[in-house]
């Protein structure tokens, strides 16, 4: 299965507002140069980076008759076309970064508090979320991931990989039959 990223966002400070931008630098173990989490989440190991659906956030604006935008979901990577949800557990390639999807990135007060007033209180809109807000992901190269790459979820099972760095080329030469 393959999906692409349809939104880059980055805040640079806590609190701050989501920037959109069209390329990233991502650190292996420390996640998005210039983000306000690369490197600082030692109590979150592998905790990098956050991905969501751009058809959760759709699907949530036509449920909710909402106009909520792409970035208030305060996730790094909004994509199209790949369930999210699936890729917890496996090693999988984000433009040429290879990346692990470590677990759901529930919904919670911070989500709810950036979302526009709307007619929805903070704990319905994380009950609307449950289970669809996006996933924490360790990055495990250092690469550059721009807007319009692909993810590709059919690759390396996590047993094959384990935790230990893999590099692009080694990756590539893994694929070949």
């Amino acid at each position: 299965m393959t999906g692409r990223i349809i939104a880059i966002f980055v805040a640079p400070e806590h609190y701050a507002e989501q920037v959109a931008i069209e390329t990233v630098q991502l650190k292996t173990g420390k996640g998005i140069v210039g983000d306000r989490y690369f490197g600082l989440r030692p109590k979150h190991p592998g905790k990098n980076i956050t991905l969501i659906e751009s058809e959760i956030i759709v699907e949530f604006n036509r449920n909710y008759h909402q106009s909520i935008s792409l970035s208030a979901a305060r996730r790094n990577f909004v994509t199209e076309g790949i369930q999210l949800n699936t890729l917890v557990g496996l090693t999988f390639r984000l433009g040429k970064v290879l990346c692990r999807g470590i677990e759901l990135c529930e919904p919670c007060k911070v989500m709810a508090r950036n979302f526009p007033a709307t007619a929805l209180s903070h704990p319905e809109i994380i009950r609307a979320l449950a289970n669809k807000g996006g996933i924490r992901v360790e990055v495990l190269t250092d690469e550059l991931v721009r807007l319009g790459d692909e993810i590709f979820s059919d690759i390396i099972a996590m047993k094959e990989c384990g935790k230990r760095n893999v590099s692009s080329a080694e990756y590539d030469a893994s694929r070949k039959p």
